[in-house]
């Protein structure tokens, strides 16, 4: 499946090391031969250290014996002991709440970047924080903007992915009589409806081995990678059927119906907001294609919503 990840180490660019043994006035003539670098890394071998940063040694010189003190000997006195140094696969949005989470005034140091323990570059907060908006932003457009849930391009790749695992179960969510909901209460309340029910499906399938999607309108789908669903989906509907009393009136409720146009135009009694969980396993048959996969599910769907009421339904 397609991730959005960016690695702190796709953005690292060059600045000079310096050997932790090496004496302040080196520094001074680095910082002076590279107007444009804010900072300059300090290592051991090929291990970075710290960092030293134009500001901070500047500010040390710039004291009233600063210059004597400091120009002649060893950078160890001048060095930022706490220098944030990060691997180069972790994430910038880590990198990014580790940066922000330091003190302030070492908050816009270049973060030192590694590779196998090794030196690789430094990235700046600039830098970083473009790039976080940027793949912020491209996460987003993968998302259902109601739900916050993926959306069909990460669902197709879910499929894709899982179609060959030893053991999956894919459950369909659907709605029933949802479009009768909204004409009654209003495309607000069918919102907020649906917003809840997404919640309800996230406290179940936020675990590891999970995954969660809004197809699209009220219907939902889940991933999961083994074939002990009926607990879950008893559970489901349980919790479905008590929240969706609060979102009817006392009126509707009792009388266990609405009236409403059906998809045909005719004004008719239609029951309750329903939920349908249709569930297609790989515990007794093999599919060799999504599209094999997508076939077979909705002939279940089909049958399932046949069914009054919310209930669910595995394989055919």
């Amino acid at each position: 499946m397609r991730t959005i990840v960016a690695y702190i180490g796709d953005l690292v660019e060059q600045v000079p090391c310096i050997p932790q043994f090496e004496i302040n006035s080196a520094v001074d003539k680095l910082f002076n031969e590279n107007k444009r670098i804010q900072g300059i890394v300090v290592v051991n071998n090929e291990t970075p250290i710290s960092l030293i940063s134009r500001t901070h040694f500047y500010q040390k010189l710039g004291t009233q014996y600063g210059y004597h003190l400091y120009m002649g000997r060893p950078i160890e006195l001048i060095v930022n002991s706490d220098s944030l140094i990060v691997d180069y696969f972790q994430s910038i949005t880590e990198v990014s709440k580790l940066a922000m989470e330091r003190e302030e005034k070492d908050r816009y140091d270049y973060v030192i970047v590694t590779k196998e323990n090794k030196y690789i570059g430094v990235v700046s907060i600039q830098r970083l924080l473009m790039k976080l908006v940027e793949v912020q932003v491209e996460f987003a457009s993968f998302l259902n903007p109601l739900t916050r849930l993926p959306g069909n391009h990460t669902i197709e790749e879910k499929l894709k992915e899982i179609i060959h695992q030893e053991k999956f179960s894919i459950l369909y969510f659907d709605l029933d009589h949802f479009k009768a909901y909204n004409d009654t209460y209003g495309f607000k309340k069918g919102d907020n409806l649906l917003q809840s029910t997404a919640e309800l499906l996230k406290r179940e399938f936020t675990n590891k081995g999970s995954f969660l999607g809004h197809i699209g309108g009220d219907d939902f789908i889940a991933v999961v990678n083994h074939h002990d669903i009926r607990s879950i989906c008893e559970s489901l509907l349980t919790d479905f059927d008590k929240i969706i009393t609060d979102f009817y009136t006392s009126n509707h409720l009792s009388q266990y119906y609405v009236i409403a146009e059906n998809r045909q135009g005719v004004i008719e009694k239609i029951a309750l907001v329903s939920l349908s969980i249709a569930i297609v396993t790989n515990q007794d048959q093999a599919f060799e294609s999504v599209e094999e996969l997508v076939e077979y599910a909705a002939v279940v769907k089909r049958r399932c919503k046949s069914v009054s009421g919310s209930c669910y339904l595995v394989n055919i």
